[in-house]
């Protein structure tokens, strides 16, 4: 008989203890009520007008003709020295130091970056250029949320005056 109840025990009261005991220490009523469960119930604030743009930005440059896009930046040495700056920061790995695409970075890629002094770039417009500085081509990646669009156009204003320093 004592083996009986043993068995009983081990198969019936004890599954059913460790369960009582589980559901006891689970307080679920409460965990419902915890703000990380129901986050977005908490009402927002209320956003001023003009904090979020309903208009302009990337997506109308990405729609718009590159042939109409004009530099607004002067061509004065303070916004070339500006735009060897940003090449250095972003564009140097890639197209390299004599911006002839043979950057450390730029040799693992197939086709090889382009040179930057070549009639290829040089006889693009500057829409053009900023068109596809921001929003990448073939192997180039947009870099319009990297770099910030006045930067763009200073990089553009310094791969100008290469071929300009080139030529004289």
């Amino acid at each position: 008989m004592t083996i009986y109840f043993r068995r009983i025990t081990q198969v019936v009261v004890l599954p059913f203890l460790l369960l009582f005991l589980l559901l006891c220490g689970c307080d679920y009523g409460r965990m419902s009520e915890q703000e990380s469960i129901r986050t977005y119930e908490i009402p927002l604030p209320e956003m001023p007008k003009g904090t979020i743009p309903v208009g302009g930005g990337s997506e109308v440059l990405q729609k718009g003709n590159t042939e109409n896009l004009r530099n607004p930046l002067p061509a004065t040495e303070e916004t070339i020295d500006r735009g060897k700056d940003g090449y250095g920061y972003f564009c140097l790995m890639c197209h390299g130091p004599k911006v002839d695409g043979n950057g450390t970075v730029g040799q693992s890629f197939y086709p090889l970056p382009t040179n930057l002094k070549g009639p290829y770039v040089q006889n693009q417009s500057d829409g053009a250029l900023f068109y596809k500085i921001s929003f990448g081509f073939r192997r180039h990646p947009p870099l319009t949320y990297t770099i910030a669009e006045d930067d763009r156009w200073a990089i553009i204003l310094y791969i100008r005056s290469l071929s300009k320093k080139s030529v004289n």
